[in-house]
Formats: structure tokens, C-alpha cells, sequence
């Protein structure tokens, strides 16, 4: 059993590894690549980067490109490029353009892992007969009884299961994530001293097709009747303002709302179909029950029998609460004080045991049900 837990001698052993063109997938692939594995670098095309911005930090445009193909010679690796404007679009940045119209927050990372990049590149890697799919994510990936697991990464302040929670069974275990067990500037020690050109790279932060993080405008240029103006209500229907578009707000927004207060006020709930924005004060925000859509489940429902620990955000702390599965759908009924959550965005299950905080799935949210409101104004 070699350092993958194939059954294979390492030279015999084909991988591919995803290059996004940035230092933690770049070190993946000179790291299987010095330990003797067969690598294949893949690097996958998703938008017109063409606009971009220079000072804009993102991942899988045309810079990443050429990066990932420089690494890629100077380790001796084959490298191919992968044209997936046509998905991206379609999977991603419609989806994206989608939700924000509907009074969401999208999350658009998680919707190119789920598709394009671990459904998609998954099915790419298994036509060429690959025998596993390597990322730079940071996850921890453990093999027990027949079949593998996910568990937060050991540098938390990385740790991005939150991301794949979409991640089925079929594809974790034909996954690995080399970079769980590390501190992330190890990394950049081990890209230093293997003198890439990339080890300096500035992480990607941005959505990687909105250059410098304007939204809107990516909106405005798809959608432009989101900006159509509407009312700026309180929580018992009085007007108190316009606004212009509700895109322009998230759950949660304090800044930009306009409107003179005695008291600071919050957007509690965005009403797409009436193009109306609720706003009301801080303890209107807290949120005491969400249900989910479109679940992914790893593990064993009975693990769900008694609480578990949740993420309603990528940064966000861990929460307890009490889960009810229904197929597809959950309600979650959450035990700890938690503010500002907003359909559109992921909860992912965690379940605490002898070896870390590990993955059990989620689900998209759907609904939101505040705590100190006598109405619900989620629909």
C-alpha cells in the first residue's frame, strides 16, 4: 500500500492533480511528483478573465494559467487545460445571478466544487484512467472501515470542509488532500525550498469572476431589473425608505441602509417577491430554526440521533444544535445564540470524535426563522 492507500507501487500509480495556479496546489503536485507518483497536472479555464482587474486576487484566470503551466515545467509533469466557460456559466455564475435575485447570498465556491470542478474534473481524471484526484484543499481525509471520511483540516484557520460539504462518498473516496495534515506556512516553506515560482503568490480572495469583489455589477449586466426600486419597510410593515435594488443588501447589513435612526438598523429579511427589504433592530436578527434543501449526507444517519455541531458560515464558530432529516430535507434547530443567517448559504454537519471535528454532510439554506418575532418573514 503506498502513501495514498492504493495498492500500487508509486511509478505505477497515475494521479491527477487539480492546479488552480496558486501555491497550495502547485506544492501538491511537486510533492507526488517528488514522492515517485505518475502526475498529471489539470488546470481548468472557467471565465473571461479579460476585464479582470490587476489587483484583484483570484483563482483560475489567465495569470493561474500560466502559472500553474510554469510549475508544471519545472517540476516535469504533463499539464492540460480544461475549457469550462460554457459549465461555469451555467452551473455557477447563473446560479450566483439566481439567488442574489431571489433575496439570497449565494456562495458560488461551493457550487464550482460540487460541479465543475469535483463532478466534472472527477469524471475527467476517471477517463484517464487516473487512480485518484489530488486538490490543495485543506481537509483531512481518514480511511476507516471500508470507506473514507472528512474531518477539518489540522490549520483551522484553512480548514475548508466547509466548502466541500457537497462532496459525495463516491468522490471522497477517490479524493486526497495532501495539505490536511499541514500548517499552511509549511507550505510556503516547502514551496521556498523547492524554489516554485508561485511560493510567494498572494492567496486568491475574491469570487473569481467578480474582479475587486463588485457584485453587482455582474448582476447588473445579466439581471439589470434587480435594481429596480422598491420599499424599505420595519417589521410591522410601516415604510420608512427606498431603496435601489435589492441586490444591494445581505442579511445582516448595517451600512448603506439610509434611513435615520434612534437605534442602529439591520436588514432582518429581503422579500424578493414583493422587492422589499425588512429592516429592524440587532435581536431581530437572531435566528433559532433553519431548514435545508438539497442534502448531502456522509455517514450514518444515526449519528444525527443526538446533537451535533454546525457552521451557518464559512468563518463562522461552531454551533450546537438538533438536526430532523426528511430525504433531501432538514430542519435544524440551533441551541447556541447565532445572528444574520441567510438562505442561500450552506450548513454543514459536524460530528466531534477521537479524531477530530468530522464531516457529515448539510444542506443549503433555505428558510430562516427568527428568534424574538412573533411573525415570520421568511417565505
Amino acid at each position: 500500500m503506498n502513501s495514498l492507500g492504493i495498492n500500487k507501487p508509486k511509478k505505477e500509480t497515475k494521479v491527477v492533480v487539480a492546479m488552480s495556479g496558486g501555491v497550495d496546489s502547485s506544492v501538491v503536485a511537486a510533492l507526488m511528483k517528488q514522492e515517485g507518483y505518475d502526475v498529471t497536472g489539470i488546470t481548468l479555464k472557467l471565465y473571461d478573465d479579460t476585464k479582470q482587474s490587476k489587483e484583484g486576487r483570484q483563482c483560475c484566470a489567465g495569470q493561474d494559467i500560466l502559472d500553474a503551466k510554469r510549475v508544471s515545467e519545472n517540476i516535469n509533469i504533463e499539464h492540460k487545460i480544461l475549457f469550462y466557460q460554457k459549465k461555469f456559466k451555467t452551473e455557477v455564475i447563473d446560479s450566483f445571478i439566481d439567488s442574489y435575485a431571489a433575496g439570497e447570498t449565494p456562495i458560488p465556491c461551493v457550487q464550482c466544487n460540487q460541479t465543475v470542478k469535483f463532478r466534472d474534473l472527477f469524471k475527467y481524471a476517471k477517463e484517464l484512467k487516473a487512480d485518484a484526484l489530488i486538490t490543495g484543499h485543506y481537509v483531512s481525509r481518514v480511511h476507516t472501515n471500508g470507506h473514507a471520511n472528512m474531518y477539518r483540516a489540522k490549520d483551522q484557520n484553512r480548514d475548508q470542509s466547509y466548502f466541500l460539504f457537497s462532496t459525495t462518498q463516491e468522490q471522497l473516496d477517490y479524493l486526497r488532500f495532501p495539505l490536511g495534515e499541514i500548517e499552511k506556512s509549511e507550505t510556503r516553506t516547502i514551496a521556498e525550498k523547492l524554489n516554485l515560482n508561485v511560493a510567494a503568490k498572494p492567496d486568491s480572495q475574491d469570487i473569481c469572476f467578480v474582479p475587486n469583489g463588485d457584485y453587482a455589477s455582474v448582476i447588473k449586466k445579466f439581471r439589470p431589473e434587480s435594481f429596480k426600486s422598491g420599499k424599505i419597510i420595519d417589521i410591522e410593515g410601516n415604510q420608512l425608505g427606498e431603496h435601489e435594488g435589492i441586490i444591494n443588501y445581505t442579511i445582516g447589513q448595517r451600512k448603506g441602509i439610509k434611513i435615520a435612526s434612534n437605534n442602529p438598523l439591520y436588514v432582518i429579511n429581503i422579500d424578493a417577491d414583493k422587492n422589499t427589504i425588512i429592516v429592524g433592530n440587532k435581536e431581530c436578527l437572531e435566528v433559532k430554526k433553519i431548514s435545508l434543501r438539497d442534502l448531502n449526507i456522509l455517514g450514518s444517519k444515526k449519528e444525527f440521533i443526538k446533537p451535533i455541531n454546525i457552521k451557518v458560515r464559512s468563518t463562522g464558530r461552531l454551533l450546537k444544535a438538533k438536526i430532523n432529516i426528511s430525504e433531501t430535507l432538514a430542519d435544524v434547530e440551533i441551541l447556541d445564540k447565532e445572528t444574520g443567517i441567510s438562505p442561500g448559504q450552506a450548513c454543514v454537519f459536524y460530528s466531534k470524535d477521537n479524531v477530530g471535528d468530522k464531516v457529515l454532510g448539510g444542506g443549503w439554506i433555505h428558510k430562516t426563522f427568527n428568534r424574538n418575532l412573533s411573525t415570520e418573514l421568511t417565505s
